[in-house]
């Protein structure tokens, strides 16, 4: 709700913007009118105050252009020491950024804001050394001058007749937290030229004729109260809505400038400054037309740097698809609540603009409460005096071969069948060659097929015939309007075609797009996600992709296509950079653009989770704007897809930490019990034998031997399962196979398990002529010593314990059922875990929970499978082992 209907409350936007702040260094903008108001010297001064006052202040870099009063300002400051470059045999100088950031001091001073570095360095700006000094929280003293800032470009050139190519983006002024403007009136500022504290020699002179003359200072002095005067105003504002003062608001202004490829980028600035004014919010919309797929490289650049420029002048850039732009705008501007549009005239001549229409005059008819502005660019008609985007014909000789083949084809039926054709039907017939013609090969073929056909009906239908002399009026009006309809419908074909061939592009894109979603989707593991990234991202945009992702503190290249083994350190560099900062590096960015690639981070909600980068082989721009947005719809479900496997395999590890911290608490449990039950009793009994051994009688210090003796041996079957279970887990365990009878192997287990059956009943049930199974005989002896164990534990005394043996189909099945309370279906599984116990309440038994574990371990490697479940014909439980049976060995024949 706006302040201004009642509601009291501070703008959330306002309060995080002050939040954000809160981190960064404060940047504060000595601006002048012109070079020598005495930018430099003023910040030195208000440094040394500071200085006084105890704030950490350094110098990174001040320009003192041999001026004695400003290079004594320095004496007390502490300077950092300027980078060396060497750059074709020549030694150049610049800010070190690391140097500064190593340092760290409250406060640094950088001069000449807008400032192009040298090549090779980390960013070809110094206002973007600048922007990364505050992003780590270092406060910025720095100067520029009016004429540098981007969106007053054209104006000052206008004033001057001179435009500056070192630019600063109105972004950086705006988000300044202080502008103190350096104020001196033309007089004063052409007398310091007089006096050689600007310029020496002729040079002076020259200035005050040119540049320096009073009615241009006078000008610049006013654009640079101007400037600062918006920009107060905007603080002020911010400052009311972020603590609820009420106050007249600005109603909601949104505006739309509409961009073409003919003087963009001076109608992108004219809006920047119109939007400044309206205090709005605005878009940069290019329409892309089916003009657009005929277009040159220079054109399409045009529209990307100007699209660029307009991000970097804090608008929004947009390409929407359309083949009536006027339609298209009010269509976007209707459903963004746009209040303003802004549009070039168009320069087109007056007949063309009567035959066609001009977008600004569609505009203007059917914008209902939009309010329409045309801007006045009479740059726009000098670099296009035809009034229209002359298309490029096309290098393809063969499709005009074809297109005149298709017309003399026509030409060919129509001359056979004169006779009963008539001269307007020939022209018919000549018009479907010239369709086809559009349809297949494109406008130019059209076009020139329209020629041949028209020249053809001349030559071969209208009298005198084979001459291209027309005697008949009526015949040159016909002539005429066929080679005007030939014309139109060539060129309405040729559009067609093109409005097909971008349909069919887009839905393949939608295509791919959606097959990626799937195939990212169904990866399983990481590099089938980096796979699938990098090969979906160079089959769309026609580019070379890698794919790096962190691994200890430092990027390592995961995969590429075409794969790449290695990158190379300036690629290394940029990569590491756009990581660790969140933003585009490399090729065409403003950081480190002297790497062979454009690296961009690849984001979710925690930040940047990788990087992707790109190169190609082709000159110019690596994305254009539609290219740029395609790349973040991929990068998005790449980042997506890498976040999901990331957070699964944390999960399964937070899963096994969960699992080991369990596994580990039952068995500190398991042996603080079962080692220290059996303990105690060994130290009892023998502490007893010790004390009052001669008092005893004989039965009675037998008894205590064989308490000592049982838990020995109990104790002992412990350390063991322990050990069994050890070998399990570190997969070390490998079984010794051989052929065993079954029998053999069930009286050995009964003769071991002897003394814990002594009070249970066995019955034993092996079938006869069993075949021998290719087992472990220690191993599958412990197995069934171990499911013995368990059924005398948990069955009543004096229960019966029964073994069985018999083959089924291709498997031998042994079993081991007891007489006890049985198994819960829902633990039929869970019993074969590590340390797991069938609840029973007050009458647990003792046990650690290995036995089983064991034995299920034990069976497997041998091949085999185990089983639990409850009887069917009474209580009890049914473990079933299962093996198969080996084939039968080969008998070679006697020689």
């Amino acid at each position: 709700m706006d302040i201004a209907s009642g509601d009291k409350r501070p703008s959330p936007e306002a309060l995080l913007r002050e939040a954000e702040t809160g981190s960064r260094g404060r940047l504060k903008i000595f601006l002048g009118a012109a070079p020598g108001v005495g930018k430099t010297y003023e910040m030195l001064l208000t440094a040394r105050a500071k200085h006084r006052e105890g704030v950490d202040v350094v110098v990174g870099v001040v320009e003192t252009h041999g001026r004695k009063e400003t290079e004594e300002l320095l004496a007390g400051l502490e300077v950092i020491p300027r980078r060396n470059i060497l750059y074709k045999g020549r030694v150049l100088t610049e800010m070190d950024i690391d140097a500064i950031l190593a340092r760290h001091p409250r406060l640094v001073l950088v001069d000449e804001l807008a400032h192009t570095n040298a090549p090779e360095s980390r960013h070809p700006k110094r206002y973007l050394d600048v922007e990364e000094l505050l992003a780590a929280g270092i406060d910025v003293y720095t100067t520029v001058n009016i004429q540098h800032i981007e969106s007053l470009n054209d104006v000052v050139a206008r004033i001057t007749h001179t435009r500056v190519r070192e630019m600063v983006p109105d972004s950086i002024v705006d988000n300044a937290d202080d502008i103190e403007v350096i104020d001196l009136t033309p007089d004063d500022l052409i007398a310091r030229l007089r006096e050689g504290k600007v310029y020496i020699g002729d040079r002076a002179a020259r200035a005050i004729d040119n540049y320096f003359s009073r009615g241009n200072l006078t000008a610049l002095r006013e654009l640079a109260l101007r400037r600062t005067a918006q920009r107060v105003d905007a603080q002020m504002l911010d400052y009311m809505r972020s603590h609820a003062i009420e106050g007249p608001w600005p109603a909601g202004e949104r505006l739309l400038v509409a961009i073409d490829s003919v003087g963009a980028a001076a109608l992108v600035r004219r809006a920047r400054r119109f939007a400044e004014l309206l205090r709005a919010p605005w878009t940069a919309l290019h329409v892309e037309t089916s003009r657009d797929l005929r277009a040159d490289e220079a054109q399409r650049n045009a529209i990307a740097e100007a699209q660029q420029l307009a991000t970097r002048l804090g608008g929004v850039a947009v390409t929407l698809p359309g083949e009536d732009a006027a339609a298209t705008i009010l269509d976007y501007a209707q459903t963004h609540n746009v209040t303003h549009i802004l549009v070039a005239q168009t320069g087109q001549s007056d007949w063309l603009s009567f035959l066609r229409g001009s977008t600004a005059q569609k505009l203007i008819r059917n914008a209902g409460d939009i309010n329409i502005h045309i801007a006045s660019m009479e740059s726009r008609r000098k670099a296009n005096p035809l009034g229209f985007t002359p298309p490029h014909p096309s290098r393809d000789w063969a499709a005009y071969a074809k297109s005149l083949g298709l017309v003399a084809a026509a030409g060919l039926f129509a001359f056979v069948l004169r006779e009963a054709l008539g001269i307007t039907s020939v022209a018919l017939v000549f018009l479907i060659g010239v369709l086809a013609s559009a349809v297949r090969y494109g406008l130019f073929p059209s076009l020139v097929a329209a020629l041949f056909g028209v020249l053809a009906y001349n030559f071969f239908f209208l009298p005198p015939f084979y001459t291209f002399t027309i005697t008949a009026p009526e015949n040159v009006v016909t002539l005429i309007v066929f080679a005007i309809v030939a014309v139109i419908a060539s060129n309405l074909a040729a559009r067609l075609r093109a409005q097909a061939i971008a349909a069919r592009t887009r839905a393949r894109i939608t295509e791919e797009l959606y097959l990626f979603s799937r195939k990212l989707a169904s990866a399983a593991s990481l590099d089938d996600v980096v796979w699938a990234s990098v090969y979906e991202i160079a089959l769309l945009l026609k580019v070379n992709v890698v794919l790096l992702l962190p691994k200890e503190g430092r990027l390592e290249l995961a995969g590429g296509y075409p794969p790449e083994d290695q990158l190379d350190a300036a690629d290394l560099a940029a990569a590491q950079w756009s990581f660790e900062k969140n933003h585009a590096a490399g090729r065409g960015a403003d950081t480190l653009p002297g790497a062979k690639r454009l690296f961009i981070p690849i984001r979710t909600g925690r930040g940047a989770i990788g990087v992707i980068g790109i190169d190609s082989d082709r000159p110019g721009p690596l994305l254009r704007p539609e290219n740029a947005r395609l790349l973040d719809s991929l990068s998005d479900q790449a980042a997506l897809a890498i976040e999901r496997i990331h957070l699964a395999a944390d999960i399964e590890k937070a899963r096994l930490a969960e699992e080991t911290d369990r596994l580990r608490q039952a068995l500190l449990t398991s042996i603080s019990h079962d080692l220290r039950t059996p303990l105690a009793s060994i130290i009892g009994s023998a502490t007893s034998l010790v004390a009052h051994g001669e008092e005893l009688d004989a039965p009675a210090r037998m008894t205590l031997l064989r308490t000592i003796q049982e838990e020995g041996e109990r104790l002992n079957r412990f350390i063991g399962n322990l050990l069994d279970m050890t070998r399990l887990e570190s997969g070390s365990l490998k079984p010794n196979a051989d052929l065993v009878d079954i029998s053999d192997l069930v009286g050995a287990a009964l003769q071991r398990a002897q003394k814990i059956l002594k009070d249970d009943k066995i019955e034993t049930d092996v079938a006869a002529g069993l075949p021998m199974l290719s087992l472990d005989v220690v191993l599958m002896e412990q197995v069934l010593f171990n499911l013995l164990d368990n059924a005398a534990k948990y069955a009543p005394p004096g229960s019966t314990i029964t073994l069985t043996a018999r083959r089924e189909g291709e498997k031998v099945a042994i079993t081991i059922a007891d007489e006890g309370e049985g198994i819960p279906p829902a633990d039929y599984e869970q019993i074969f875990d590590k340390f797991y116990r069938v609840h029973r309440g007050d009458r647990q038994r003792v046990g650690t929970g290995l036995g089983l574990a064991i034995c299920r371990g034990f069976v497997e490697a041998m091949n085999g499978t185990i089983t639990a479940a409850n009887r069917t014909d009474r209580s009890g439980a049914i473990f079933t082992l299962k093996f198969p049976v080996p084939p039968a060995p080969k008998v070679e024949a006697l020689a």
